[in-house]
């Protein structure tokens, strides 16, 4: 049997995939799909592509380095996670981490946009670490990933002023830790 490309991660995959094209529709459109389509910011709720943002945020980059970034982390840590919890569950991972994301930052946040995968990068780390967590022990893993990642974005937004949303970061962790428990609690 001859060696074959494998589709093997089809929601991470996708994913990926829809991000450069979000990307490379941002260049072409000059930047107008990246700020009308795929970066979320208080915009008022009449508007049909708020409710658009609120999700699409994490398809959009501000260029080149910052989706690489994204998706290098993406695409090592998403396919054992899709493989283990399977693509609809981990698809509403994404999904939910995103629209979280969108919310704290439409809410809280009304002068700033934000845009990029970071949360659900975060998401997918946290998640990962209770990946292989038993009933009624709580990986020493998830413990050191939360104090490390998760303790150093909070110092970065104490000490730092840039354009990283630790928020994000730290929102995308959260979700993925809470989604890991209950996804544990099921079959």
């Amino acid at each position: 049997m001859r060696p074959h490309i494998q589709y093997n991660s089809p929601v991470v995959l996708t994913f990926a995939l829809l991000s450069l094209g979000a990307l490379a529709l941002g260049w072409a459109t000059g930047g107008w799909t990246t700020l009308h389509l795929f970066c979320v910011y208080r915009s008022p709720l009449s508007d049909p592509l708020t409710y658009v943002r609120l999700a699409g945020h994490v398809l959009g980059h501000s260029g080149y380095a910052h989706y690489l970034s994204n998706m290098m982390l993406l695409l090592v840590v998403g396919p054992p996670l899709e493989e283990k919890y399977g693509s609809r569950r981990l698809l509403l991972c994404i999904l939910v981490t995103a629209l979280i994301s969108g919310l704290v930052q439409f809410l809280c946040f009304p002068k700033t946009a934000l845009l990029g995968a970071s949360g659900i990068v975060f998401m997918l780390i946290l998640l990962s670490s209770l990946s292989g967590m038993r009933a009624g022990a709580i990986p020493l893993t998830l413990i050191l990933v939360a104090v490390l990642y998760l303790g150093g974005e909070v110092v970065d937004a104490i000490t730092l002023r840039d354009n990283v949303s630790q928020l994000t970061h730290v929102v995308g962790g959260l979700c993925g830790a809470c989604l890991g428990f209950a996804m544990s609690r099921r079959p």
